[in-house]
C-alpha cells in the first residue's frame, strides 16, 4: 500500500468525527437586532476561554465587558469606530506563537474542519476576541443607555458599523503580530478568490510584516466537482502573488493541496476524485476486522 493512501485513510479515520460534527451543526441564524443574552454569552465565553482553552491568561472578564459595553451603547448604530473599541482590546492584550497563523477567505467551513484536523494552525476565532464575539450581532441605541435588541443594520448600511468596526480592529491585531511562516486559504472555485474588498485583502494583507514574516504560503482549495475557475497561476491569485512579491515577502503556493482534498472527501466520498480515498479506507477497515 502506498505512503499516500495510509496517510488518507489514517487521517479519515482521526479525524472524521470532528468533521461530522462541523458540518452537521446548525449554523446560527442572524438576529434582527443585538444577540439576545448577548453579555452571559460575552462573559461566559471569556471565563470559558481563560479558565479551559488558554489558563495561562490572566484577564477580568468582567472589565473586558465593560468595556466592550462602553464602546457600542449610547452610540447611533453606524457611529461606532475602530478607536472607540481601543480600551477594550488593551483589556484583552495576547500574544500568539509563531508559524501557526492561518488566514483564509471566502473558505470558511473549510477552514474550520482544517484547522480543526491539524491544530498547528491558529485562526483569529482561536484568539480571545474571536472566540468571544464569534457569531454575535449588536448595536446600541443614541437615545439610550442599552443594546438594541429589535433592529441592527447591515455591514453594508455603513463603515462605522459596531461588529465590522470590532471585527476590523481584530484582524488588523492578528495580521500585524503574525509571524514565521502563515498560511492563506482560498476558495479557486470561485471569481475574485482573493479580493481586496474582504476583510484579508482590505485589512490583514496590509498589515502583514515582511520582516516578521519568512513565507506567505497560499493554499488553493477547489471544491470537489469545480467550478476549477482561479489557481496559483491564474485569476486573483497572480494579482496577490504580485502584491507580497512587491512588498518584499517570500512566498510559496499550491493547488488542491492533498489533505484539503481528503478533508472535503469525508464529506462527498462518492465523487470520482475521493475514489482512491475511499478505497484505501475499505481495504484499511478490512484489515482491521479480520
Amino acid at each position: 500500500m502506498s505512503s499516500f493512501t495510509i496517510s488518507a485513510a489514517v487521517l479519515m479515520i482521526s479525524s472524521s468525527w470532528v468533521i461530522m460534527f462541523l458540518l452537521c451543526s446548525v449554523p446560527l441564524k442572524a438576529q434582527l437586532g443585538t444577540t439576545p443574552n448577548i453579555k452571559h454569552i460575552v462573559v461566559g465565553r471569556c471565563f470559558n476561554y481563560i479558565t479551559l482553552v488558554n489558563p495561562t491568561l490572566r484577564l477580568d472578564c468582567e472589565e473586558i465587558w465593560r468595556q466592550f459595553e462602553e464602546a457600542v451603547v449610547r452610540q447611533s448604530s453606524c457611529n461606532v469606530t475602530v478607536e472607540d473599541y481601543n480600551h477594550m482590546f488593551y483589556a484583552m492584550a495576547q500574544t500568539w506563537p509563531c508559524d501557526r497563523f492561518l488566514f483564509w477567505s471566502k473558505t470558511r467551513t473549510l477552514m474550520h474542519i482544517y484547522a480543526a484536523v491539524v491544530p498547528h494552525y491558529w485562526t483569529l476565532e482561536d484568539t480571545l476576541v474571536g472566540y468571544m464575539f464569534n457569531d454575535l450581532i449588536w448595536c446600541g441605541q443614541e437615545e439610550d443607555s442599552g443594546f438594541d435588541f429589535s433592529s441592527c443594520p447591515e455591514w453594508s448600511a455603513c463603515r462605522n458599523h459596531p461588529v465590522y468596526s470590532l471585527w476590523r480592529q481584530a484582524s488588523q491585531n492578528f495580521a500585524e503580530m503574525a509571524c514565521g511562516n502563515i498560511t492563506v486559504l482560498l476558495n479557486g472555485s470561485i471569481v475574485n478568490a482573493f479580493s481586496r474588498k474582504s476583510m484579508f485583502g482590505s485589512v490583514e494583507l496590509d498589515s502583514l510584516n515582511a520582516c516578521r514574516v519568512d513565507y506567505v504560503n497560499i493554499k488553493v482549495v477547489t471544491n470537489l466537482d469545480g467550478p476549477f475557475i482561479e489557481s496559483c497561476s491564474e485569476g486573483s491569485i497572480v494579482d496577490l502573488i504580485q502584491i507580497l512579491q512587491s512588498r518584499g515577502f517570500r512566498w510559496t503556493c499550491t493547488d488542491n493541496e492533498e489533505t484539503l482534498m481528503i478533508l472535503q472527501c469525508i464529506k462527498n466520498p462518492k465523487q470520482a476524485s475521493c475514489q482512491t480515498c475511499a478505497n484505501s479506507l475499505s481495504r484499511i477497515k478490512s484489515l482491521t476486522l479480520t
